[in-house]
């Protein structure tokens, strides 16, 4: 995101995503107009298992129970 509104440009007023690791150099300026610019860290998205768990789980004979209230729970597989 842009310290100076004024000097920006449109790209980088509002703000813009950059994937990088933690440990690489912060970016100093906007790489369209080179205006100064701040690194501001999110939070990482994480998604869903694609190992395929639920079904190893499943042919292995465990089975997965989904909680429905207080003491009630579903039985998934």
């Amino acid at each position: 995101m842009a310290n100076d509104a004024a000097a920006s440009c449109a790209y980088c007023r509002g703000g813009f995503e950059r994937l990088e690791a933690l440990a690489a150099p912060a970016l100093r300026r906007c790489p369209r107009c080179g205006a100064p610019v701040a690194r501001q860290i999110s939070a990482p998205n994480v998604g869903g298992s694609r190992s395929g768990l639920d079904r190893r789980a499943q042919q292995a004979g465990f089975h997965k129970l989904k909680k429905l209230g207080r003491g009630e729970y579903e039985r998934q597989y």
